[in-house]
């Protein structure tokens, strides 16, 4: 259904029901009117609007981890709200609409999901999973897709801790993984040995060391992303914990050196640790 126009139909849209997902496919479809739609919303393209649609699926993940479900909601509204921007774009080229977009979840779900709506069984999840990721396969196969690796179809914008935990699954389809944690922690500790290394070329003038440097804490960081995969933890929820935690903890910092009446950034990095310790001794006592 065409709601694009700026007649009778999208008058009628707009003054709809809010609830209805059409109401907010009008209103998109008014912003994008060149005849008194929003001078910035006529201005985007996919590749403006690609960087908020990114901190959306973020911001609806802080609402998560906050577990802030009021905020959630209107999360999960902004986040929409990307979808439906995309596709008016879209409908304006002729490539798609928002129901194309619809359609195309619909019966990838239920092409995914065999075990639900047709015949097939699994035993487990983990068998579940490698025939979703045989289906994937087949469609990419399908649509022409020529890359026959096991590690073909992973999103090259996906954020790259996500997209190292990706890699890691894809290639322990095929065995190519470390059997437990423990030798995971082992490598972890050789790569910091070889950023020590190169710390130390840095330092004494190697021209090269920069490189192998930038090298060496990419492997560091891989290497965290796998042990974070082998204690079913992610990596991403992980590091934002920490930054939750040192965000709160430095606040406290400010907060008791003003109480003091000093200027943290005027002491000393050993007095600043002390108000650190501070800050996580009073975390404990909550």
């Amino acid at each position: 259904m065409d709601i694009g126009g700026a007649g009778g139909t999208l008058e009628m849209s707009l003054a709809g029901d809010p609830r209805d997902v059409r109401t907010l496919l009008a209103i998109m479809a008014r912003l994008r009117d060149p005849n008194g739609g929003c001078p910035w919303d006529l201005q985007q393209t996919f590749a403006t609007i690609a960087p908020y649609t990114i901190e959306e699926a973020y911001e609806v993940a802080d609402a998560i981890e906050r577990g802030d479900t009021a905020d959630l909601c209107g999360e999960l509204g902004d986040l929409l709200l990307q979808v439906v921007f995309h596709a008016r774009m879209a409908e304006e080229q002729g490539a798609f609409a928002f129901a194309d977009v619809v359609e195309s979840i619909n019966d990838k779900m239920v092409r995914r999901h065999p075990h639900v709506f047709g015949d097939a069984s699994f035993e487990d999840a983990e068998a579940q999973t490698a025939s979703w990721e045989a289906i994937k396969r087949a469609e990419r196969e399908s649509s022409g897709d020529v890359d026959t690796s096991v590690l073909a179809g992973i999103a090259r914008g996906l954020p790259e801790w996500q997209r190292a935990v990706k890699l890691q699954k894809r290639a322990a389809t095929v065995g190519f993984d470390w059997p437990g944690p423990a030798p995971v922690i082992d490598k972890l500790h050789e790569e910091i040995e070889d950023v020590r290394v190169e710390f130390a070329a840095l330092a004494q003038g190697d021209d090269g060391a920069r490189d192998r440097l930038e090298d060496e804490i990419g492997d560091l960081l891989f290497v965290a992303a796998n042990l974070a995969r082998h204690a079913k933890v992610d990596p991403g929820a992980a590091i934002r914990r920490a930054n939750a935690k040192f965000e709160r903890r430095f606040r406290a910092m400010e907060r008791f050196a003003a109480g003091d009446g000093v200027d943290l950034a005027a002491l000393d990095l050993k007095a600043q640790d002390a108000y650190w310790d501070r800050a996580k001794a009073e975390e404990r006592g909550r």
